[in-house]
Parts: structure tokens; C-alpha cells; sequence
């Protein structure tokens, strides 16, 4: 019952229409649907190891993958799943040459560089088990013909809560009165001197597509003044509800900001877009919230400014490249609320995106077309946000 209402609700997000969002155009293009025959399809997942076995909607790691086996299998596909991702020794590198459906999620990225989309020679469908495909090249893809697609709308509220809850964390200052009791201490004044209410404090989110819109939605009862920067006004209607100015110059916004929270896609034009120039100029004592990509931010201009006092809180679950390496600058830094990569993989979101996967699999073995929003690639057109 719960993936039945999972694949209804991802069925229905969204609204976003394909000529809207596709700019890019290759001329160039593999098979769009699956051809006759059995398929190879890789998963690629994190491992979940003791964890799997406690949650029969536990879906989302290899142990799970995605639940989709048993129903893969009856069709006559094969399904391999695996969490060795990285290198020319890897278990997916030893299936790119044959398989024709790859299929990785954000929190574990298989990264599918050019080099491996020219090895993967009956490749056809590259999907994302979740939001955000940045994991491929997705120039390359354009170019090669392929079809990438992702489960639009999966976990945008489960990334939306998360975003909230960081936001109070760095405002109350949470982190060191939590570590005071597990160490055994008690120093109220090493927390109240940096704690403040979210009430009256302004907080812009650098886009406001889905995410960006239902954290401004869930931060309008704390009576924040609430700011956004995207490339698309919203609607005035929506706007007026929210109560959401919108500022048309980002650097603009940035400096009045006493929370920023990144919700932009990560692109040739959002990789490190804030530098050590761009964060100098931010509000000294600025707390900053990151659930997008890392790579938005220069890692160590992010930990620098941390160190420094002039970031006064950082905190996300992204990283780059990911799983973080453990000499990352982020692991190491003042005043940070760091968490794996995990707002997005909610059971919740898991049943979503598991469902939506589904359903597109389903719906590339009878060559019927994905809903329009769920394409990042297609017939060589690649979505205009990732432009």
C-alpha cells in the first residue's frame, strides 16, 4: 500500500513543462526506449550492512535496491546491484561495456564521466533514484544519445524539513549544549552567548524552485523576513502567501542576509560560486545551510571563514566528492552541523523514488514516454536548469 501511494504521489508532482525546461540539442541519439530483449540493469546504492534488515521499507540501499528485483527479474532483465563504484578495479566498472540501464542516486553518486559513457556502448537509460543529476556528465550524454531521468518531486520535502531544522540548529546553537551533556558538562554561558531566536532575522534561499519554495512556505509561521534569488519570479499569488521578496541580483541579496540556504542546482555556472571573494562580502556572523551540492561551495574558502568567525554556522549533508574523504576541511572546522549526505533518503523518500523508478523502468520496457518533468536529458536536449 505504501509504494502504491508512494508511485501515485511522484506520478503527480510536478507540473513543469518539457519545452519549458529543455534548451540544449544534440543531434545524436541512441534508442530512447528499450529494445527487444533482456536488459542489463546496474544499481549502484550505498550499503547498509546490519541496518538493512531493520526496516522492511529500507529500499534505498544495496541491500534493497530499490525493491525492485523480483519484478525485474520476472521479466527476464537482469539486475545487478552493487555499492563499488570508484575506480577501473570497481564492480560497476566491470559492468559500463555491457549494461544497457544505470541506475545511482545522489547519496551515493556512481559518477558517469565522458570516458565511461564512450565504454558503455549499449547504454541507453541513466537514472537517478532521487533529485539531481549531476553525477553525470550530462553534456556527454546529450551528445551520446541518452535518456537521463530522475524521480522529480521525490524528496523535496523530506530535503525542505531537513533545511528547517538545520536552520534552527545553528540559530540556538544547539551542537555544543548536546555535546556538553554527552561529555558531562554544564556551561550555559558557552551556548546563550552565540543563541539567538529565528524570529526577526532575514533568510534568503539562493533558488526557489520545489525545495525553495516549501522552506520558505515552513519558515513564514517564525515571522522571518524572507528573501529569494532564482532565475524564474514565482508566482505573484504564491509570493504574496509566502511573503517572499524577490531579489533579481544575487549579490544583492547576500549581504542582507543573516541565514542563507542554498537550493540551486549544481551547474557550470553554481560550481564554486561562493569563493573567498563572494563569501567576504556576506554579513559577518552569517549561518549558512547547504542540502544542494557541494561543490557549490570552495571548501576550504567555506572552512576558512568558519575558522575565522566570519561564517558564524555552517551546516548541510552534501559534499564533494562524496563519500567525503576523511582529511575533507569540512570535518574539521568551528562550528559546523555536518551530517553524510542523507536529508533526501528518508524511508519516506525511499518509497518515493523507488516507486518512480519503477515506474519509468516500466515505462522504458513498453516505450512509453517519462512524465515531462522527470527528463534532465532527452533526444539530445538537455533541461535548462543544468545549463
Amino acid at each position: 500500500m505504501a509504494m502504491k501511494k508512494a508511485a501515485t504521489a511522484a506520478a503527480a508532482l510536478g507540473n513543469q513543462t518539457l519545452a519549458a525546461r529543455i534548451l540544449y540539442r544534440s543531434p545524436l541519439q541512441r534508442h530512447l526506449h528499450a529494445t527487444p530483449g533482456s536488459k542489463k540493469i546496474v544499481g549502484v546504492f550505498y550499503k547498509a550492512n546490519e541496518y538493512a534488515s531493520m526496516n522492511p521499507n529500507f529500499v534505498g540501499c544495496a541491500e534493497g535496491g530499490l525493491g525492485i528485483r523480483d519484478w525485474l527479474e520476472s521479466k527476464g532483465h537482469q539486475y545487478i546491484v552493487t555499492d563499488d563504484k570508484e575506480g577501473p578495479d570497481s564492480e560497476l566498472e566491470k559492468h559500463i561495456p555491457d549494461l544497457h540501464v544505470l541506475i545511482s542516486t545522489p547519496f551515493h553518486p556512481a559518477y558517469v564521466t565522458a570516458e565511461r559513457i564512450k565504454k558503455a556502448k549499449n547504454l541507453q537509460l541513466l537514472l537517478t533514484a532521487g533529485i539531481g543529476s549531476d553525477h553525470i556528465d550530462l553534456k556527454a550524454a546529450a551528445a551520446a544519445g541518452l535518456t537521463v531521468a530522475e524521480v522529480t518531486g521525490s524528496n523535496v520535502v523530506s530535503v525542505a524539513e531537513d533545511e528547517l531544522m538545520r536552520i534552527l540548529i545553528l540559530v540556538r546553537n544547539f551542537l555544543p549544549g548536546y555535546h556538553q551533556v554527552i561529555n558531562g558538562d554544564w556551561n550555559v554561558a558557552a551556548i546563550a552567548h552565540r543563541a539567538y531566536d529565528l524570529e526577526g532575522k532575514t533568510v534568503g534561499t539562493v533558488g526557489a524552485g520545489r525545495i525553495g519554495k516549501l522552506l520558505l512556505q515552513r519558515l513564514k509561521p517564525f515571522n522571518c523576513n524572507l528573501l529569494y534569488h532564482d532565475r524564474l519570479k514565482m508566482d505573484p499569488e504564491l509570493e504574496n502567501q509566502i511573503g517572499a521578496k524577490f531579489e533579481e541580483d544575487l549579490d544583492v541579496m547576500l549581504p542582507k542576509c543573516d541565514v542563507i540556504v542554498i537550493n540551486t542546482p549544481l551547474t557550470e555556472k553554481t560550481k564554486g560560486m561562493f569563493d573567498k571573494e563572494r563569501i567576504s562580502k556576506l554579513k559577518k556572523g552569517v549561518l549558512i545551510v547547504n542540502n544542494a551540492r557541494g561543490a557549490i561551495m570552495d571548501a576550504q574558502a567555506v572552512a576558512d571563514a568558519c575558522s575565522s568567525g566570519h561564517i558564524a554556522g555552517y551546516s548541510g549533508d552534501v559534499w564533494y566528492p562524496q563519500p567525503a574523504p576523511k582529511d575533507h576541511p569540512w570535518r574539521y572546522m568551528p562550528n559546523h552541523a555536518m551530517t553524510p549526505h542523507i536529508s533526501g533518503t528518508t524511508i519516506d523518500a525511499q518509497l518515493r523514488y523507488a516507486a518512480g523508478t519503477k515506474d519509468m523502468l516500466d515505462r522504458y520496457f513498453k516505450g512509453e514516454d517519462f512524465p515531462a518533468q522527470n527528463y534532465i536529458v532527452k533526444e539530445g536536449k538537455l533541461a535548462s536548469q543544468y545549463l
